[in-house]
């Protein structure tokens, strides 16, 4: 591994286009123009006995296109995140966004033809579509939810100035928001992320202080982004209810993460039964921190005053050397990212919040977006994305329609990332009490990829019915509310501010449902770190095959490959049994003096 030094830095996009008003951006349009017209031109061709060689062309075609379109779409958004207030960078997405949804328009025939294909047909192609299969499969799966095709256009057109309006709007309002924290006697005003620092710091004063402040802001802004998620359901539900027929809203993302409704209930379900594993936890975590009962706003407070900063160049150095221990290849794909410049790990007012890892196409490096503050968190964070980008650097011999891993798998490398960086730290940690805090912290964020994800799948569940029945905002909230209290029991004291948390949740309105591939994603590493630990070096071809199937494969197809049965409960029991276990250890932990 190399011994460069790498420092917090902004991300460079030159590998898309060297800026938003560039002449190669502008010939990126007229490409995908030029495309689009010789792929129409191809429509009389088609039909039941289309040579499998023309077959073929059409998908190297239709490939390219996907390629050019990727770039452009992808550096419309990477740019708008790294500064939502940059007026260009607004005016390019939608620009983008508009522009595109035309040409899908324009190229929906191909699909629509392919989906009304007799299944003879379509498996005498299937046959020669090489990597492409699982791509021409899922479009079939589809078919029963498919409408003709002047209503897909209507929709793809619709959702320009509709649905991704109204999330690019929740986002630019969100973004903007200024929280202010007086610290030290001195008021401070903070983005979201680095106000959260302060929710997961020592002082439970500042804690408290620090979660009043986010949904303060968030709460006096509900009614309209209330208003925007209420539309966003409604709109979700007309097309993928009225529309397209799925049984029900959550039934869409299902068909679309290419999963069984019942895997899913069984996902939920089995979260539901388990939140005395939690309420343990959090029990323990109220005896650590020395009082009688964790409040919500002490979730995530460290139970040692071990307020250890880890600079971004020795955080990098921790991830790399993590991932080289458990494989080099891993740690050689995630140096890529920092090399390439494809990290923009500052904290800058206009920012997009949070974090996140975009993988444009196959071949190109994936960019990586953290807010990194120092915190044994931030560290995590970074390895978590790294893991993103990882597995998508694995996938890139697929194509384009095939090689980003489908969304129950989503979790995997980046969750995996994290469980090989907190062991490392573990092992070498010498300080009792950054290990005790480290111990605990696995337990923290158990709860946050896991039982609290599972529970925001439910409560949307539970919110799109309501505003079906034309729930108003109070109702909601009070839903909300209710929500955490069966999470918590009488373990945790809520406080009142906490029904607007919902409406500070990015995935409710980004990407309904998406939420529950969290919890799937954790429980599975669970299981298969597990492996890892049992099985040493013999493990490692298993998961990186895993990770090498992209999206090229059904999930539950590639699980099986591996030898993990998610279709049954106990798979699922399972991972709260390791989480049950790691409690146990926690609890023969002598308590702080």
């Amino acid at each position: 591994m190399t011994e460069a030094v790498f420092t917090q830095t902004r991300w460079s996009l030159e590998d898309l286009f060297p800026g938003p008003q560039c002449p190669e951006l502008e010939a990126a349009f007229q490409q995908l123009e030029a495309q689009t017209t010789a792929l129409e031109a191809l429509r009389p061709t088609l039909r039941e006995d289309l040579p499998e060689s023309e077959f073929q062309a059409i998908l190297d075609r239709i490939e390219r296109l996907h390629d050019l379109a990727s770039r452009l779409y992808g550096y419309a958004n990477l740019l708008f995140s790294e500064d939502t207030r940059n007026t260009a960078a607004q005016t390019l997405v939608a620009r983008v966004e508009q522009f595109l949804a035309e040409l899908a328009n324009r190229t929906l025939f191909f699909e629509l033809w392919w989906k009304t294909l007799p299944d003879a047909a379509a498996e005498r192609l299937l046959a020669v579509s090489g990597d492409r299969r699982y791509w021409l499969e899922t479009l079939r799966r589809f078919r029963p939810h498919t409408l003709s095709e002047p209503e897909e256009k209507i929709i793809n057109l619709k959702n320009v100035t509709g649905q991704s309006a109204l999330q690019r709007l929740y986002e630019s309002i969100t973004s903007r928001y200024v929280f202010k924290l007086v610290v030290d006697g001195e008021e401070k005003a903070l983005t979201r992320d680095t106000l959260m620092t302060y929710a997961r710091g020592t002082n439970p004063d500042l804690r408290a202080a620090a979660y009043r402040e986010l949904y303060r802001v968030f709460g006096e802004d509900a009614p309209i982004l209330a208003q925007i998620y209420q539309a966003i359901v409604r709109d979700w539900y007309n097309e993928q209810v009225t529309l397209r027929k799925h049984p029900s809203p959550i039934s869409a993302r299902n068909k679309m993460n290419d999963l069984p409704d019942e895997v899913v209930d069984t996902l939920l379900d089995v979260c539901r039964a388990n939140t005395e594993v939690f309420r343990r936890f959090f029990r323990l975590k109220a005896r650590w921190l020395g009082v009688d009962r964790l409040r919500r706003y002490d979730i995530y407070a460290p139970v040692t005053q071990a307020d250890k900063l880890y600079p971004f160049e020795q955080a990098a150095w921790l991830v790399l050397d993590s991932f080289e221990a458990f494989e080099p290849r891993v740690a050689r794909l995630a140096q890529r990212v920092f090399e390439q410049k494809h990290l923009d790990s500052e904290i800058r007012h206009g920012k997009r919040g949070g974090a996140f890892c975009w993988s444009a196409v196959p071949g190109l490096t994936p960019w990586v977006l953290t807010n990194y503050n120092g915190r044994a968190h931030d560290v995590a964070t970074l390895a978590h994305e790294l893991g993103h980008a990882v597995h998508s650097m694995l996938a890139e011999h697929h194509s384009i329609l095939t090689f980003h891993a489908t969304l129950p798998l989503a979790e995997t490398a980046s969750t995996f990332g994290e469980m090989l960086l907190v062991d490392r730290l573990l092992h070498e940690e010498q300080d009792e009490a950054v290990r005790a805090d480290l111990l605990f912290r696995q337990m923290d964020d158990a709860y946050g990829t896991i039982q609290r994800q599972a529970f925001f799948a439910l409560f949307e569940r539970q919110a799109h019915e309501m505003i079906r029945q034309d729930a108003a905002l109070e109702d909601l909230a009070a839903a909300y509310l209710e929500n955490l209290r069966e999470q918590f029991g009488d373990a945790v004291e809520l406080s009142e501010e906490f029904k607007w948390e919902w409406v500070s949740i990015p995935h409710f309105y980004e990407a309904p449902f998406y939420v529950y591939a969290y919890a799937f994603g954790q429980l599975l590493v669970l299981a298969l770190y597990q492996q890892y630990r049992r099985e040493g070096a013999a493990f490692r071809p298993r998961y990186l095959r895993i990770l090498e199937a992209g999206g090229a494969k059904a999930p539950i197809q590639v699980l099986n490959e591996a030898g993990i049965d998610v279709t049954q409960a106990a798979f699922w029991q399972g991972g709260f049994d390791v989480l049950s276990d790691l409690v146990t250890q926690l609890e023969a932990l002598p308590l702080p003096a």
